[in-house]
């Protein structure tokens, strides 16, 4: 990589972490994450001091895990319910009382169904938190920075995946099980004070549609949102095929290491080490990725990388190179995680991302469940080598099969490119725009709506609400206003290349202006939400603000615009 590259890609790590609400989001997620793997610690060593009971610590998977498949596609439906960063502090603040509750159970010595009811609560919550937070970073960071964000979140949560469970056995071991869930409630406490820092506000929308949808259609509502995406429902499809490789790795690796590299069956724990190392090393980059024509084939090569390197582990005994080889395929699964969630992010309404990403979350998680109960079956009926051809062969079969539906999508999206151009170009030749990313023109382009109108029509009226703002591309226009002044004037005539209609927009009042064509004309409408989310990413000139206010004095002196 040149140091050219490099460069840029830690720049786009600063300029990420430069906005307040993401480090304070970023934060808030590690430490509650923390909370989560220290406190499985936690839980099993209390269920299993109190039963000496393996059936007992299978229930106590049972009970953490089942809720979390049932209830996940509806947690995704109250997290666009609900304002999401205060959903963030009411899940921690709950998960606190919890962790306390729990630290009860262990104290006063009740029955340990208590706790596995109390894990089950832990484990509702999380189909919140998750696509509460996730949903909540296109609100804040820019469209160009999307991919860079993932990356770094995916980071994170591999190295609390590492050190939390480490954590948390060394405050069970030195300080006791109920100082050890007393240690999470401090995580979770820890994790309310960031998000109750972050200024970033959600929209809840109307889930119910009026009271007329139930819960099942309030669900069904994202599926068919998931399903309009097609680039989107590709690269989820892929990010759940490599949920089923994981979910075989959870089982298979536990065996490889004990039957084949010679580490006993904790050298599972060096494996998967192996696993996220790899998404570390490579997850800093996965932002410029994103920004890759064929974005589909990137991830199908990457999900490819994931899992075809399992069969090579029928050719090795020597636990470096396995290790080596979990690094290799760690990379491919960090690139597909990251893409498919961009993806998601980028493409989908924004009152339905929270939505989808809990179906996304049942589906990742009955996909991971399958991979975990195949495994076995494998491994007894046809022995670890032939598994692992199996597993690796798989991945290429399944990639190959997928890949006339991958090739499918990247036509669309370069034909979809293609239809935007002439838009992008309109829109960088205003200069409002100048400075705007390429990812940040295409959504925008692609929220215009061209008009072609007679000569005569009233475009906009002066007193009507401002809702969009037009682009002339062919034609003349004239513009006049009564302003406060009372009395009509005509103010000017605009042609090909000149816009209108951004004064109400800035001014968040009615229009200043009468806009009538005085041609047959061509106007691009930009909706006004759009328009001004644009604006905001890209940070107006000094000189398009003044020219602004200038016009607006001119008919109505007594309004501003704030800067």
């Amino acid at each position: 990589m040149t140091d050219t590259t490099l460069e840029e890609t830690t720049a786009s790590f600063r300029s990420v972490l430069r906005r307040r609400d993401f480090r304070w989001l970023a934060l808030g997620l590690g430490l509650s994450s923390v909370g989560v793997y220290a406190y499985h610690v936690a839980l099993y060593a209390l269920v299993y001091e109190a039963t000496r009971s393996p059936s007992w610590a299978a229930a106590t998977t049972l009970g953490r895990f089942v809720p979390s498949l049932l209830f996940s596609s509806y947690g995704g439906v109250l997290a666009e319910r609900f304002e999401r960063r205060r959903l963030l502090i009411v899940t921690d603040a709950i998960s606190l009382l919890v962790m306390l509750g729990l630290a009860v159970v262990g104290g006063l010595g009740l029955p340990v169904v208590l706790a596995i009811v109390l894990a089950s609560l832990i484990s509702m919550l999380g189909t919140l938190y998750l696509p509460a937070s996730m949903a909540l970073v296109p609100d804040i960071a820019h469209e160009e920075e999307l991919a860079t964000a993932n990356s770094f979140l995916r980071v994170a949560e591999n190295v609390v995946a590492i050190a939390g469970p480490a954590i948390g056995a060394a405050a069970v071991a030195f300080l006791g099980i109920e100082a050890g869930f007393l240690f999470c409630a401090a995580m979770f406490l820890a994790s309310v004070f960031c998000s109750s820092r972050m200024e970033v506000r959600s929209t809840p929308s109307d889930v119910t549609d009026g009271g007329e949808a139930g819960v099942l259609r309030q669900i069904a509502g994202g599926v068919r949102a998931l399903g309009q995406s097609r680039p989107a429902a590709t690269l989820v499809a892929a990010a759940i095929g490599a949920g089923f490789f994981y979910g075989v790795d959870t089982v298979l690796f536990v065996v490889l290491s004990d039957e084949r590299l010679g580490i006993g069956a904790n050298g599972y724990g060096l494996l998967m080490a192996g696993l996220g190392a790899g998404g570390i090393l490579v997850a800093p980059f996965v932002g410029r990725l994103a920004e890759r024509p064929k974005l589909a084939t990137i991830i199908g090569a990457a999900l490819l990388l994931y899992a075809a390197p399992t069969a090579f582990l029928v050719f090795v005994t020597d636990p470096g190179v396995a290790i080596a080889l979990q690094v290799l395929r760690g990379a491919g699964a960090i690139v597909v995680d990251v893409l498919a969630m961009t993806a998601m992010q980028r493409s989908l309404p924004a009152d339905m991302t929270a939505r989808v990403l809990g179906i996304f979350g049942t589906l990742l998680l009955a996909s991971i469940s399958l991979g975990a109960l195949v495994t076995p079956v494998l491994l007894t009926t046809v022995g670890l080598d032939a598994t692992l051809l199996v597993v690796g062969g798989a991945g290429v079969v399944v990639v190959l099969a997928a890949y006339p539906q991958i090739r499918v999508v990247d036509r669309e999206a370069a034909a979809r490119l293609a239809e935007l151009a002439p838009r992008i170009e309109v829109l960088r030749g205003l200069g409002i725009f100048a400075r705007a990313t390429r990812p940040g023109l295409e959504r925008l382009a692609g929220s215009i709506e061209t008009r072609r109108l007679p000569a005569g029509t009233t475009i906009v009226q002066e007193g009507d609400t401002a809702d969009a703002l037009y682009v002339i591309t062919d034609g003349e226009v004239d513009v006049s206003a009564q302003g406060e002044l009372g009395a009509p004037q005509h103010l000017r005539t605009m042609r090909s290349g000149e816009y209108f209609g951004e004064i109400g927009l800035l001014a968040h009042s009615p229009r200043t202006a009468t806009v009538r064509a005085q041609t047959d004309v061509v106007v691009e409408r930009i909706p006004g939400d759009a328009f001004l989310e644009a604006l905001n990413e890209t940070r107006p000139s000094a000189a398009f603000m003044e020219s602004a206010r200038m016009r607006l004095a001119r008919t109505h002196p007594t309004r501003t615009i704030d800067a």
